[in-house]
């Protein structure tokens, strides 16, 4: 593992790999991802789904500034000649009506192949379609998500205790998906699925979201990347320009960082050394 933050210093690489920001919820950590897009640039940033959270904004309206600015900040970069590619997931599933189409230079796509600089073919999907649950049992995705949003709002109160104490973050769900069996068999049973339906489509890897557990590794003999999410772990994947894939962490572990932002004015924000894995 090697530790990189300088966020006075623009990294150019050659594709980012971005799901699960779900704008339009409290629990998206939309200035953190203002802060990565504002020191990453990239030939291809992939939008991996659940961009927007459509469930949660049906049930109240929640968009605040950050949340727009993380729109705002995509575009800019479209204009500036990224390529964007907007693959839906299920809480933006109603962005899967328009395939094919273009809004401010954001192409729309239901999934695609990636080939890397060193010629690798990487299926890039959200996932859901091959979770059960969403798929099967409407309902019962739902309730999910609901615990869901509880379990963050009893964690966000549980690290303000831990911060004040001076302990680092420790996430609820997280521990929870890898302490439940069944949590851990559902996650294991997707990883095979997805690693399944890229090698039917003759790729070597897949490239997913969904889940919210980032990571880099083999399944079934192929590789298997998850961009992980931007409500706790702020998580993404990008292509080193020789084709190397990395996970990067933005948010490891609380720290306090001055980040310049608007008209240069310095404010002090909890963000993370951003912590690369490379595969």
């Amino acid at each position: 593992m090697a530790t990189m933050h300088q966020l006075n210093t623009v990294r150019h690489v050659r594709t980012l790999f971005i799901s699960d920001v779900h704008l339009g919820s409290k629990a998206a950590k939309a200035e953190l991802l203002v802060d990565f897009l504002r020191v990453h640039d990239a030939d291809t940033i992939y939008l991996v789904g659940d961009i927007v959270d459509g469930w949660r904004l049906k049930r109240s309206w929640h968009w605040p500034q950050p949340h727009n600015d993380v729109v705002q900040k995509l575009l800019r970069k479209a204009r500036k000649g990224t390529r964007i590619v907007y693959i839906p997931g299920n809480h933006d599933e109603f962005v899967r009506d328009f395939p094919g189409e273009h809004f401010g230079g954001i192409e729309v796509k239901l999934n695609d192949v990636h080939v890397t600089a060193d010629g690798r073919r990487f299926l890039v999907m959200h996932g859901d379609e091959f979770d059960v649950v969403v798929k099967n049992a409407r309902i019962l995705a739902y309730l999910g998500d609901w615990a869901y949003d509880a379990a963050l709002a009893v964690n966000s109160v549980f690290n303000n205790v831990r911060r004040r104490l001076g302990f680092p973050y420790w996430s609820l769900s997280s521990w929870a998906k890898l302490k439940v069996k069944n949590a851990v068999n559902f996650i294991g049973e997707f990883e095979k699925t997805l690693a399944e339906e890229a090698r039917r489509q003759d790729c070597v890897g897949v490239i997913c979201g969904h889940i919210h557990h980032a990571q880099l590794a083999e399944r079934e003999g192929i590789e298997y990347v998850n961009t992980g999410d931007w409500v706790e772990s702020c998580t993404a994947v990008a292509e080193r320009p020789d084709g190397t894939l990395e996970l990067i962490r933005w948010a490891e572990e609380a720290r306090r960082v001055p980040v310049r932002r608007g008209r240069g004015a310095e404010v002090e924000i909890d963000d993370l050394p951003s912590v690369v894995e490379a595969a």
